[in-house]
């Protein structure tokens, strides 16, 4: 009999409390996929490191943080085991040329699609990692894997305030719809105000305030950084919230913080709850797309699936 293999996940919920950059959904996201994972998927609640940036947490969502937690769940991998990093929170581009992903840790420390890359290729043959990535131009994180659903070309609209309609048609109550984006320009100023070094160079902040744990992109050769490209298929499977040029949305929240959500992390569990029967990752990104082009709430943001074609046709967490 096959031997079946151990299911574990990172979950980090980022909401940046007590800065400008505030968020208000993610750490119910995380909350919210924590029960998913453990009611449905059959993940045991002792091997799912939560990491959320609230007082009183043991261990904060910092880029050092997180990329331990991740590294810790693949040494701990092999043949058959299903591995899953959920990231609700901001997400930006490192500069205004050679444009790369990143999502931003609660330290403003930066996890690179290449940083994911070096990650996703320590994976074992024959285990899974899947990445749902909640953040603004999320697609592309996990670097050099191959596009399944991509870009739309549809340009993104300016995230504001969205009138909800009741089920009578009028409107009920307005909600803010919030972009989970934090511009170069602003992080670089921030930067700047710490190390007080006048470059517009961001890898050089980064360096300085986080040394060794500045992420490798900052520190890498370009010959070394190519060879992280994959040699070979693997096993990285990114949902991400939406393409590279758009913004995902943080929904709600004024009134009522509980009741706040990442717009891809509650189309992901819309589909989830509607579709009991196992679901590829194809279809439930593809059926989270619809769920967003139908949320008065959201303006435009197109969730994209990368992976290898076997995996696109896979079923979402599962070892079949």
């Amino acid at each position: 009999m096959e031997k079946v293999g151990k299911k574990l996940a990172v979950l980090v919920g980022c909401n940046y409390e007590n800065t400008p950059y505030r968020l208000h959904g993610c750490h119910n996201d995380v909350l919210a996929m924590r029960d998913v994972l453990v009611n449905r998927f059959g993940f045991d609640s002792q091997h799912i490191e939560l990491l959320m940036d609230k007082s009183g947490s043991p261990i904060m969502p910092t880029g050092v943080n997180i990329k331990k937690a991740l590294n810790k769940m693949v040494d701990e991998a092999e043949q058959g085991d299903i591995l899953y990093f959920h990231f609700s929170g901001h997400g930006t581009l490192t500069g205004k040329k050679n444009q790369e992903e990143a999502i931003i840790p609660c330290d403003f420390n930066y996890i690179t699609n290449v940083d994911i890359r070096k990650i996703v290729n320590r994976v074992p043959q024959g285990a899974t990692f899947t990445i749902l990535s909640d953040s603004c131009h999320s697609g592309g994180l996990i670097d050099k894997e191959k596009e399944q659903i991509g870009p739309s070309h549809h340009k993104p609209e300016k995230n504001s305030y969205v009138s909800v309609p009741n089920k009578s048609g009028s409107t009920s109550k307005s909600y803010y719809s919030k972009p989970k984006f934090i511009p170069h320009e602003t992080i670089l100023e921030y930067l700047t105000s710490l190390t007080n070094i006048n470059t517009s160079n961001i890898g050089t902040h980064m360096l300085q305030l986080f040394g060794n744990d500045a992420s490798v992109m900052f520190s890498l050769p370009q010959l070394e950084l190519d060879l992280l490209k994959p040699l070979k298929q693997d096993e990285g499977i990114l949902l991400s919230g939406c393409q590279a040029n758009e913004e995902c949305e943080d929904v709600g929240g004024i009134e009522n913080e509980n009741k706040a959500y990442g717009a891809f992390s509650h189309a992901i569990l819309i589909v989830l709850e509607k579709n009991c029967d196992p679901i590829s990752y194809k279809e439930l990104v593809m059926k989270s797309r619809y769920v967003l082009e139908n949320d008065e709430h959201i303006k435009t943001q197109h969730p994209c699936l990368y992976c290898s074609d076997e995996n696109a046709q896979a079923l979402f967490l599962s070892q079949g």
